[in-house]
């Protein structure tokens, strides 16, 4: 398919594993412009270092888009607010008045369940065994744990599809492929909501896959 005049491609620098990178391209398929993204598949992690990467984002991490005007943008949420300019349909981020906070919010929570997730990881997969910190994890834990029970309580699911839906359901997507607590005990209100989500063409194309790449020495600190 030919794209219009002043739609060229975008680079999106992204990660088949990555809850961040997956919200960007799910959010592109919602706002009807995935095909304008040449996402390139990148593998990143505190302990190997991804020299492509750094070389656009001196953080390290993906996703990082590759825009005509401002260069390489990072933070998945400043990627997803510049693609909402990119089409003619309804925004996914409200601009204005109580719909944009209750996005927003909706948004920060999700964000924060992948923060607190892969925290989790580090304290019971991927930090070397004599190196964790029971306490910590017990700290994640339990931002997993109250956070789930405030989306079964509050959570506003219904409304047009936004921004806090799309990072949910990346979030609560991801939390389930790492086997992380699960989310769906108890919650049948945000299990029922989660299970339909997933069901939209846009989850269904960008489905999870791959194994974080920890660098040798981390890997050596751990045999």
């Amino acid at each position: 398919m030919s794209l219009s005049p002043g739609s060229e491609r975008l680079t999106l620098h992204s990660q088949s594993h990555s809850p961040y990178a997956r919200k960007t391209i799910v959010f592109a398929h919602e706002a009807g412009i995935a095909d304008r993204l040449a996402i390139i598949d990148q593998e990143t992690s505190p302990t190997n270092r991804n020299p492509a990467v750094f070389a656009v984002n001196p953080l390290g991490k993906v996703p990082v888009l590759i825009t005509p005007e401002a260069g390489a943008i990072f933070d998945s949420l400043v990627i997803c607010d510049y693609l909402d300019g990119l089409h003619g349909g309804p925004r996914l981020i409200p601009s204005t008045g109580p719909e944009r906070w209750h996005a927003l919010r909706l948004h920060a929570v999700a964000q924060g369940l992948c923060d607190a997730g892969i925290a989790l990881r580090w304290e019971t997969q991927r930090r070397p065994e004599p190196l964790r910190y029971p306490p910590l994890q017990a700290g994640q834990t339990a931002k997993l744990v109250e956070s789930y029970d405030l989306l079964e309580a509050q959570a506003p699911f219904d409304g047009p599809i936004g921004i806090g839906q799309i990072g949910l359901a990346t979030a609560l997507a991801w939390l389930a492929f790492r086997v992380l607590p699960d989310f769906r005990i108890g919650r049948p209100r945000l299990t029922r909501w989660y299970d339909a989500f997933s069901q939209r063409p846009s989850m269904r194309a960008t489905a999870y896959h791959g194994e974080t790449q920890d660098g040798p020495a981390a890997i050596a600190i751990a045999g």
